[in-house]
């Protein structure tokens, strides 16, 4: 598969996930405070990391960013800290980034990625960190999880069930989820990962449109994909009953169609944030899990851009 570049990647463009960890297994967003958007191009990689006060939305911006610019980066995060791992500054790379939650200081893990990849997609469980496929100059299928009493790495011995890239994840108390993406072509595939065995199996039914370059963010419930691309970008969010995988639709989607959107919740809302239409956004969408109603924050990202991560702690 032929890379284009970075700013225009019709095929490297995405975002993953932000599901944080939970303590014997209530889902993470309930101690969530704020949400974090990490990375990504504003038409050159930047550092940025915003955050968004789930008590008023208000938005700041961390004094010290990403340990160095990029996009696609996969978001995941523990009841204490928040990761960006991997992605591309030109080059693809093994980077993980970890930011205390408590003060927003940023280190660097001393073990990386297990190979460098950008356009992967990561989840969490209570106890673990998941990134998941990705672009190496060739698709992967890896999976690779991240222990966060130690921040020790290993690689799960079964992966996606098929090598791709650009993919959205999320995740229940009990589930990982991996959703969408490309392989030679855009997908409806949605991989499951049981966290007690890390046993992966795969949905009976998909999303609605095969599509890559979507956000994933999750409640207490419900698992949600949100825009992505097929050709043209799509506002349709996808939404999965946790007891039973079961797949509906909302009724009203993103505010537009983007693609290359980050995801993150608290325990109240879920939020898809920047992007690209036809030109980048800055634009933060936030849903209301009792009704799925959507508003629009006043106040979005401090730059328009695509290509982001996101976490939420």
């Amino acid at each position: 598969m032929a890379v284009t570049s970075m700013a225009n990647s019709s095929i490297l463009n995405f975002n993953k996930y932000n599901v944080v960890s939970a303590v014997s297994f209530v889902p993470p967003f309930f101690s969530a405070v704020a949400g974090y958007v990490a990375g990504g191009s504003t038409g050159s990689n930047v550092a940025t990391v915003d955050k968004f006060l789930f008590t008023t939305d208000a938005r700041s911006t961390l004094a010290t960013g990403l340990s160095v610019a990029r996009t696609n980066a996969a978001g995941f995060a523990s009841r204490e800290n928040g990761y960006a791992a991997g992605g591309s500054t030109g080059s693809y790379v093994t980077t993980v980034d970890k930011f205390l939650f408590t003060t927003d200081a940023r280190s660097t893990l001393a073990t990386g990625l297990s190979v460098a990849r950008t356009n992967l997609a990561g989840f969490a469980s209570a106890e673990n960190g998941y990134v998941a496929g990705g672009y190496t100059g060739s698709l992967v299928a890896t999976v690779d999880k991240f222990l966060f009493t130690t921040d020790a790495r290993s690689t799960l011995a079964t992966g996606l069930s098929v090598a791709r890239n650009g993919m959205a994840g999320f995740a229940s108390a009990e589930n990982g989820y991996v959703a969408g993406g490309q392989e030679a072509s855009r997908v409806t595939t949605v991989d499951k990962f049981l966290f007690t065995t890390d046993a992966r199996s795969t949905l009976a039914t998909g999303l609605s449109v095969a599509r890559r370059s979507l956000a994933g963010f999750a409640s207490a419930e419900n698992g949600y994909a949100a825009g992505g691309s097929s050709g043209s970008s799509f506002a349709t969010v996808d939404k999965f009953l946790f007891t039973t995988d079961a797949r509906s639709t909302l009724a009203t989607g993103l505010s537009s169609a983007r693609q290359n959107l980050a995801g993150f919740a608290s325990a109240e809302n879920g939020y898809a944030a920047g992007g690209y239409t036809a030109s980048n956004v800055a634009t933060v969408d936030k849903f209301l899990f009792t009704t799925d109603a959507r508003s629009t924050l006043a106040t979005g990202l401090s730059s328009a851009r695509n290509q982001l991560a996101g976490f939420a702690g």
